[in-house]
């Protein structure tokens, strides 16, 4: 077909790549079938074989050609070693951010631009609208949390073509087309590596040393076994040897890496800081912040961007209320309420469905 533009489709041996595949091919598009494989430790039980002969068998089913992408350099570097890295200065990443940046938007796109291919495609569940991310139209489902790092040059040849459906209708077409993945189950956990217990994952590399659980006096009440493993809103994996009258839950709200002490409270919007009195917690500076589509008021110190808007601290986590305002090259989020973020966490802004990028959490 003269002028048709050709594809690679990132498929992963699941059930929304394999239908981006089906549909772009439906719409006339050249495809092809890539499965980008990554690093796993060896401490993982290994599924990405598995994983290929599936995406192989969707691509020979639906007649494409099929190519492997070699992303382990990339994944290993980009993703487990920035994730346990951030973990040991007491910071908490996101590796499903990274990987999209890293991998499927890094050496995926450079291993197709590289022979030539106009687009990329993934199954993600957000759309690409006038080269602006959107929300996902299945809100259960929407994955642009995890895109924020996504430019309109990134935007310019990358395609969601399910990013507009609903996750029943994409099964509805998997077993239109008789697809081979069509009553797979949904892969869960982290980026290519599947369920993972990240404090058990961490462990390997990370040597776990018991330290005192603080409550907001000061005071021991209970013992953990390393302060690098948790996360400022977490209530597990710590012990509570002194019991208060209503045994209420408690929750991580500070920790202190060089100390290996946590403290915690029954409040879990309350920081360390808070439970002086103080209200630092409505705002937080981004670094690696990557804001597109919003423009600056000049001459106001900070200047304000324009807008209120919404943000997410975390995936499929409530829409808050919030303002932006640029101090110096970094960018920073005023939210309505104090709430509870920790360092390394993606703040992803919506202007209602459209994606206006993020940042991580200095």
């Amino acid at each position: 077909m003269e002028n048709q533009k050709t594809v690679f489709v990132g498929v992963s041996g699941g059930v929304d790549s394999s239908v981006s595949a089906a549909l772009l091919k439906d719409q006339g598009y050249k495809v092809v079938g890539v499965f980008i494989r990554t690093w796993q430790p060896d401490f993982i039980e290994c599924t990405w074989r598995d994983e290929r002969r599936d995406a192989m068998r969707v691509c020979a089913h639906l007649d494409i050609p099929f190519l492997e992408c070699d992303g382990e350099e990339a994944y290993k570097k980009g993703v487990a070693d920035y994730m346990i890295s951030e973990y040991k200065l007491g910071r908490t990443p996101n590796p499903d951010v990274m990987c999209n940046r890293e991998v499927k938007f890094g050496v995926f796109w450079n291993f197709a631009k590289s022979q030539g291919v106009d687009f990329i495609a993934t199954g993600h569940y957000a759309q690409n609208i006038n080269n602006k991310l959107v929300k996902g139209n299945d809100e259960s489902k929407d994955q642009s949390y995890f895109l924020w790092t996504l430019n309109s040059d990134d935007l310019d040849h990358t395609l969601f073509p399910i990013g507009h459906l609903p996750k029943t209708e994409v099964r509805k077409l998997a077993l239109k087309y008789k697809l081979p993945t069509a009553v797979k189950k949904d892969s869960q956990g982290v980026c290519f590596l599947g369920p993972l217990d990240m404090k058990d994952f961490l462990s390997h590399y990370i040597e776990p040393q018991n330290g005192d659980v603080l409550n907001v006096d000061g005071e021991v009440i209970g013992y953990h076994d390393g302060a690098v493993f948790f996360t400022l809103g977490e209530r597990h994996g710590f012990t509570i040897t002194v019991k208060g009258v209503n045994d209420e839950p408690y929750y991580v709200i500070s920790k202190d890496i060089n100390k290996n002490t946590i403290i915690v409270s029954n409040n879990p919007c309350l920081s360390e800081e808070g439970a002086g009195g103080g209200d630092s917690n409505k705002e937080y500076t981004l670094i690696n912040s990557n804001i597109q589509n919003v423009s600056v008021i000049e001459n106001k110190k900070p200047a304000y961007r324009t807008g209120r808007y919404t943000a997410q601290i975390r995936y499929h986590g409530e829409f808050l209320n919030c303002v932006l305002a640029t101090v110096g090259s970094n960018i920073k989020v005023i939210f309505d309420n104090s709430i509870l973020v920790s360092p390394g966490q993606s703040i992803v802004i919506y202007d209602n469905n459209v994606c206006l990028g993020g940042g991580i959490v200095q």
